[in-house]
């Protein structure tokens, strides 16, 4: 698929807005694998010409993908820059991360991505968001704050450590687990420990007696 897509921007290097988003659309009604693929990497390619209107396209592929497999690349490589480029739509992200959708309320986490993996961006809104989502159960959200976090500790590992150690007895193992990966071993034994000493509680009253 890759191979395809760049055989078409080699040849078509002035492929514009308009045809960008009506070959997105033509493929994505397809509801077969490949042909979804190919429109999420199209709209990677071209991402430059898309404009803030466009979020409702992109609204609306992320609820229709139901795997990772799209809606990260969608948040991540599509959705975030569009979003730095256009302050305004920090609010669209606001009403993503309180949405009935895991699916959604992962974009919003991953939408900001790009600008913490460059020790820039938004920290504090991330961390609102993350904190709503900390008690959830869903794998994919919990993953997702975990990714960001570590992304995050790359560049910033003290605004990391600080955000995550009063909240080990609210965040989930994979959380904590991915956060930790790029922090020092002081912070990353801290956290781990912190975490540990929540978890045995838990685990206690999950197996008392019934």
């Amino acid at each position: 698929m890759r191979a395809v897509l760049r055989s078409i921007t080699q040849h078509h290097r002035q492929l514009d807005r308009q045809a960008l988003v009506e070959l997105t659309t033509a493929l994505w009604d397809r509801p077969l694998f490949e042909w979804r693929m190919m429109a999420v990497l199209f709209l990677d390619a071209f991402e430059p010409l898309l404009r803030r209107s466009d979020i409702t396209l992109l609204e609306r592929l992320i609820r229709q993908s139901k795997t990772w497999a799209f809606v990260d690349e969608l948040s991540i490589a599509v959705t975030g820059p569009l979003v730095e480029r256009s302050a305004g739509l920090l609010d669209v992200l606001d009403r993503w991360s309180v949405d009935d959708d895991f699916w959604i309320r992962r974009a919003a986490l991953l939408a900001l991505l790009p600008q913490l993996r460059r020790g820039a961006g938004d920290f504090e809104r991330f961390g609102r968001y993350a904190d709503r989502m900390l008690d959830e159960r869903e794998f994919f959200v919990r993953k997702a704050i975990g990714w960001v976090l570590r992304e995050t500790g790359k560049k910033q590992p003290e605004r990391v450590y600080a955000w995550l150690l009063p909240r080990c007895d609210r965040a989930s193992g994979v959380t904590v687990r991915e956060a930790v990966k790029y922090l020092s071993p002081r912070q990353r034994n801290a956290l781990l420990s912190a975490y540990a000493a929540a978890a045995r509680p838990r685990q206690a009253s999950a197996h008392g007696p019934r």
